[in-house]
């Protein structure tokens, strides 16, 4: 590199520098000899020697000794400086506890040879004098784009050199091979170069100047796969090149970096290859996804080092998004994410043949569900959880009157493409990897806390091979345990066993803008919007980009790992609010956005500036929690003018800092103070060359947006007049299935879940088989609509199953089902393939609602002793909870149902229903003897409560109606009882405040 002039500022320092150095090394010994002299006694102590007076002259003394020391120390640290400087290669060695005396040697030192004939040769911090090792350094060429700090420097520097050393000896072989590289035809190639500066090659790079399209890359890796290079190894993935490696292009390449290829790889020297070893074990280079990272001199002053709070000043070259490396994966580990593993059926489920099988000719591509939510785990659970919410929610609006008119007993069954989503979500659902992720991320928030340490920037989040794996903006000392440090410094990384130790913490989510993009070789990416510098935009088509919006805006609102959060929508997403009215905002245009931002800014900089916080990061942990810290995320799907563009960029260059993320479409890609630019292809491909970024994106289409939104207003029990149920008498539709009560319709297979779980007229199955067919038959008992073969095997299986497996079991279970007398199967498919029983196979849940939907809306309604023979018949049925004694690890599919909620509300409702035909006939007693069957399933309903004390009234004893009421007191505890129990016992029993009722309150 060109050696610049020589200022007299140079001589000067390298004069004071010299004086330095010699009044450190020669004035401070000569002073010792000649005003102190020899420090330490003549001969060997004894132990009189212990109990002489301690005198000004020893404390001169062992100053003396300490003195002696300190300038041995410093005259080793110049001597390893020296040799280091004059050697012009690697780093110097450490002296031990030398710290601060060997950097002031290191800069005396490079300022007395700054204007020798060796300093071009120095490592670039060296020839900073008077700068500190964090300080901002220049360049020390002008092909460094910026200086890297300290150490890092050196390293940098020393790889290089090992890289152009194995380049020199590249070159060598390809003349000595005599240029048998024009003998191959058209076939070119292309040498990797060493790094300069923060840039490192990378073959998304070398595609774009030598091809004209970054994304051929992938023609670059197919032609040097497993290819030997000169160093001996091989290319095994497209990110992880190193310089000095030849890469055979594509015959259309062009440009003038081209070289040739030797006839044989040559041998390179085994310094050389050790050099190169080294730098790629410290991770030097990593292609296009390498992001340069400090060392020691990277930590704060506190050893913890930055915390990252205040981002406004971050170096965007840096700010590269980085796959992190895998660890090999193993039965205790599988995905976080849902992923395939081995399956854990018995090992008498071999698959078996299926010839003429039940799903023969219905399975494979032309059987699909929507593969968007299939492969967006993450996405599907929080739908799938929200959803399930808003129907439990529907249920107990329903049941205690919130709105009239409506039954409660059983939501409407999806049909068309609400059921492929529904089955979409039960299917690709991994609840279990949310719950972890959000278990760790505030298990480490918990952590740092208690460590009295903020936490950290990050801008990413990634789920591989079962590990978490939380990409920093810069480094942030070691992590607390079981967190280890990752690849490097700025990745800490928690395995899948460790998080599953981990239990649940009173602590605010701290990361709640992460949100899934995509995918890259089998890891799936969270970008962390309100982490980002600035504006994040997304090019491509309208569609295109629609569809991730729908995705990022689904994800967000629905997602397991925040508390709070407001989600801006604009251009797009008016429909999706029903997923989350409480999070998802809709405003018209950009004007409305810009003057809602103008405000929110304010008032969060207000807020952080009166708590004291340089971030939201660091009032989100310790004492100093509070919910306004909930993040803000905008998502502008309409690209905005120029003027509106530069207003939120001014808005977003402290948005990090103050919880608030930007997430921007635009047609062009070249939105004004983007930050990160990102493209979605028509392919289904996100891109982003800048950040390394090449991922199968994560999307929601149209269509499944549609089917998304109707399963959720179809749950609003304030959405639909439409009864869905039995529940509020005549007004209340007949359940799905409906069963022959009479003598008549004695079933051919009888399944009892309500309680013990039992099947009457099958045979049991063989001991390994029998647990998972039970199992099976259950599901499809509570869908009496039809099971996907797919929901099926996600429900036995949640790990994952083949197909021949799962076919088998299904053979097997039609077996065992057996046929009705007509000769037809009691397990079938139907026109949509969905697996459904014959209505010869009924379970005690069947019966359950036929009798109370007959007793009254069938015959039961106009004939009172049939009503009541049935409503008898009916609680007589209920033995206890559903499934009481299924097997710990199975049934897990039991958490998507919300059948535990219908359950009791049914059996309360038949409870409501015979106390109320008891007591038109003033029979107290077998009305309460009814109520309190009712409570031992249903013993949180409000209603059987107070009709309870309604019974117990009219048997006119006023210390039994004490006693109840005292009773219901007790349950209710710090809670206090709700509103209308309270009136009805100011109406029943005045003085319950101040009797049994208080004391039992006290």
């Amino acid at each position: 590199m060109p050696r610049r002039r020589r200022s007299f500022g140079d001589f000067v320092k390298a004069f004071f520098a010299f004086v330095a150095l010699a009044a450190l090394l020669v004035a401070v010994p000569a002073a010792l000899v000649v005003f102190v002299g020899w420090p330490l006694p003549g001969g060997a102590p004894s132990l009189d020697w212990l109990q002489q007076e301690i005198t000004v002259g020893t404390f001169i003394n062992v100053l003396t000794v300490v003195v002696w020391f300190a300038w041995a120390q410093f005259t080793a640290c110049v001597l390893v400086e020296i040799k280091a400087a004059l050697s012009g290669v690697g780093i110097p060695n450490r002296v031990p506890g030398a710290g601060g005396s060997q950097m002031l040697a290191r800069q005396l030192v490079a300022a007395v040879l700054l204007v020798g004939a060796t300093a071009a040769s120095f490592a670039p911090g060296l020839s900073q004098f008077g700068q500190s090792l964090e300080g901002n350094q220049r360049p020390a060429s002008a092909a460094s784009a910026q200086q890297t700090p300290g150490l890092f420097g050196q390293q940098q520097e020393q790889t290089a050199l090992a890289a152009d050393a194995l380049a020199a000896q590249a070159d060598q072989a390809a003349a000595h091979a005599g240029g048998a590289g024009h003998q191959a035809g058209d076939t070119k190639f292309y040498r990797i170069q060493p790094p300069e500066g923060r840039h490192h090659d990378s073959l998304w790079e070398v595609a774009e100047r030598h091809l004209g399209d970054g994304r051929r890359y992938k023609e670059i890796y197919q032609l040097n796969k497993d290819r030997e290079q000169p160093d001996g190894s091989k290319l095994s993935e497209a990110s992880l090149i190193r310089p000095g490696w030849i890469m055979e292009m594509p015959a259309d390449a062009h440009g003038g970096e081209l070289v040739e290829m030797p006839d044989e790889a040559p041998k390179v020297s085994e310094d050389v290859k050790e050099q190169i070893s080294d730098y790629s074990r410290t991770g030097g280079q990593t292609g296009d996804q390498q992001q340069e990272q400090g060392q020691d001199g990277a930590q704060g002053a506190d050893g913890s080092g930055g915390s990252g709070s205040s981002d406004s000043s971050v170096d965007r070259d840096t700010a590269h998004i980085v796959l992190p490396e895998q660890r090999p994966g193993s039965p205790e580990t599988p995905a976080m994410p849902q992923a395939p593993a081995t399956p854990d059926a018995p090992a008498a489920e071999a698959p078996a043949a299926t010839d003429g099988g039940l799903l023969d000719g219905i399975t494979g591509s032309d059987f699909g569900l929507p593969q968007a939510l299939l492969g967006a785990p993450l996405l599907a659970a929080g739908l799938l959880g929200a959803l399930g919410r808003r129907r439990r929610q529907a249920l107990w609006q329903s049941a205690m009157g919130a709105v009239g008119g409506r039954g409660g007993m059983q939501p409407p069954t999806p049909t068309g493409d609400a059921a492929d989503v529904q089955d979409a979500l039960l299917v690709g659902a991994d609840p279990e990897g949310v719950r972890l992720l959000d278990l760790s991320l505030r298990g480490l928030a918990a952590s740092l806390a208690e460590e009295n340490r903020a936490l950290p920037t990050v801008y990413a989040a990634w789920l591989s091979n079962g590990d978490l794996h939380l990409q920093l903006a810069q480094p942030a000392g070691r992590p607390p345990a079981p967190w280890q440090l990752g690849q490097d410094q700025t990745f800490w990384m928690l395995s899948r066993a460790d998080a599953e130790r981990y239990e649940d913490v009173d602590t605010a989510a701290p990361y709640p803008g992460l949100v899934s993009l995509g995918t890259m070789d089998d890891s799936r990416l969270l970008l962390n919007l309100e982490s980002v510098p600035g504006i994040v935009s997304l090019s491509g088509s309208a569609a295109d980009r629609a569809a991730v919006f729908a995705s990022v805006a689904a994800e967000l609102a629905t997602n397991g790992w925040s508390d709070r959060m407001t989600i801006t929508v604009v251009g797009f997403g008016q429909d999706l609010t029903p997923l989350a009215p409480n999070r998802l905002r809709h405003l018209e245009d950009v004007e409305a956005l810009i003057e809602t931002m103008e405000a929110e800014t304010r008032q969060r900089r207000g807020a952080l500036g009166a708590a004291g916080h340089d971030s939201v990061l660091t009032g989100r942990t310790g004492p100093a929690q509070h919910t306004r810290w909930a993040p803000h995320l905008v998502l502008l799907a309409a690209e905005p003018s120029a003027e509106d563009a530069v207003k939120l960029a001014e808005l977003a260059s402290d948005a990090s800092r103050l919880g608030i993320g930007y997430l921007v479409g635009t047609e062009s890609g070249d939105l004004p103070g983007a930050a990160w630019e990102m493209e979605v292809t028509r392919e289904g491909k996100l891109l982003a060359p800048l950040l390394g970024l090449e991922l199968a994106a994560q999307t929601l289409p149209e269509a499944q947006q549609r089917a998304v939104v109707q399963l959720f207003t179809d749950a609003d029990p304030e959405g639909s007049g439409t009864p869905s149920g039995p529940g509020d008498g005549p007004t209340g539709a007949a359940p799905p299935f409906l069963v022959d009560v009479t003598e008549q319709g004695r079933p051919a297979v009888y399944a009892r879940l309500v309680g013990t779980y039992e099947i009457i007229g099958l045979e049991t199955p063989d001991g390994e088989r029998s647990p998972l067919m039970h199992e099976a038959l259950a599901l499809l008992l509570l869908h009496r609509e039809g099971v996907h073969p797919r929901v099926l095997a996600s429900a036995l299986w949640p790990r994952g199953v083949t197909e021949d497996v799962r076919d088998a079991l299904v053979d097997r279970l039609r077996d065992w089902l057996g046929t009705d007398p007509d000769g037809s199967p009691r397990l079938r498919a139907d026109a949509t393939g969905r697996l459904t029983l014959a209505k010869s196979v009924v379970s005690d849940l069947d019966v359950l609602r036929s009798l109370y939907h007959e007793a009254t809306q069938g015959r039961g309604a106009g004939n009172r002793a049939v009503r009541g023979r049935m409503l008898t018949d009916a609680l007589v049925l209920v033995r206890g909870p559903l499934l009481a004694d299924r097997p710990q690890g199975r049934y897990g599919w039991l958490t998507h149902e919300i059948i535990d909620a219908q359950l009791p509300l049914l059996v309360a409702d038949i409870g409501l229903a015979l106390s109320e035909f008891h007591l038109e006939k003033g029979r107290a007693e077998k009305a309460i003897e009814a109520l309190n069957a009712a409570l031992g399933s249903a013993p949180a309903d409000e209603r059987l409560w107070n009709e309870l004390l309604r019974a117990t009234h009219a048997t006119e004893d006023p210390a039994r109606l004490r006693q109840v009421a005292a009773d219901l007191v007790t349950r209710s505890g710090a809670r206090g009882l709700p509103p209308r129990t309270e009136a009805l016992l100011d109406e029943l029993l005045p003085t319950w405040r101040g009797g049994a009722g208080a004391g039992a309150t006290g």
